[in-house]
């Protein structure tokens, strides 16, 4: 098993978490979240803690409101290497960015990398529940060609903006808005492949008109289609899951049997945010990968 962990990326730090919360920098703005699995000591000090520019109070399970204690726009800007993200407080307490997958990014941007050194044609993507578009707009940026699907009308509109903030709007990235599930289907018929598949699949969602996602009941079935519109010579599969109550190798074994008949390698492990004060680790989701044999 392996754990991906957040290093040397300037415009983020986990400063410091405990008390079933967690401390934070996205860029120039400090930021307090609920996080219940950190049930431990915080090493900085309450007036520490107090200093942050916004706090997150949760109302129901689902939605919460943010309490800004300084001057904050609406928006700001961090960076990732060449990719710009515009952040903003949500009422879900996320920020449009979930910094661990940079470690997917990279990972991903070298299979890339190394295929159009040695291939001269290009490398196509599909990047599924794609949210803000942080893989989308890595894959981009290596060169590839990319297919960005999400449910939500409005994530898919912030990514555009991520888009043009990075430079990279000329860049071939085809957005659709679908139900993922329905969307693959339809590129079997359409007998569309891809090199690459990432998969951020929510717990549970709904499609743009009503349909419903479950991920341990859905998750095996879209897998067997994504097998379906694989290249004949793909590069990877990707599946990361949040606040989901199964271990890695629940993904690691669904990707085993999904891709059996592909040749290549299966691994599995945590997403981890490390603390900048002492270097104590955070997990906050798990990740399958399939690549393809050298």
């Amino acid at each position: 098993m392996d754990i991906l962990s957040t290093r040397g990326w300037s415009d983020y730090e986990l400063l410091d978490s405990g008390n079933e919360e967690r401390l934070e920098r996205f860029g120039k703005y400090t930021l307090l979240r609920p996080d219940p699995q950190c049930i431990w000591i915080p090493r900085l000090s309450q007036q520490d803690w107090e200093m942050a520019d916004a706090e997150f109070y949760k109302e129901s399970s689902e939605r919460g409101s943010w309490k800004v204690k300084t001057e904050m726009p609406e928006s700001w800007e961090v960076i990732y290497k060449d990719l710009k993200f515009k952040l903003k407080l949500s009422p879900f307490k996320h920020t449009g960015l979930f910094p661990e997958q940079h470690v997917q990014w990279d990972w991903m941007r070298g299979k890339v990398k190394s295929r159009r050194s040695k291939v001269e044609s290009e490398v196509n993507i599909l990047n599924l529940f794609a949210y803000t578009g942080g893989a989308t707009l890595a894959a981009a940026a290596e060169g590839a060609k990319v297919t960005h699907v999400d449910a939500s009308k409005s994530a898919i509109s912030w990514a555009r903006e991520n888009q043009a903030m990075s430079g990279l709007s000329e860049k071939p990235v085809r957005w659709i808005l679908d139900d993922a599930m329905k969307f693959v289907s339809r590129e079997i018929k359409r007998g569309v492949r891809y090199d690459g598949i990432i998969l951020d699949p929510p717990i549970y969602g709904h499609g743009p008109t009503g349909e419903t996602w479950d991920l341990m009941r859905d998750l095996p079935k879209l897998l067997n289609l994504c097998q379906q519109v694989l290249s004949e010579h793909p590069l990877f599969v990707v599946v990361n899951a949040y606040a989901v109550s199964a271990s890695s190798i629940m993904l690691e074994n669904t990707l085993q049997t999904a891709l059996r008949n592909q040749k290549g390698s299966t691994s599995c492990g945590e997403l981890v945010l490390e603390e900048s004060t002492g270097g104590r680790q955070l997990s906050t989701g798990i990740f399958g990968r399939w690549e393809a044999q050298s």
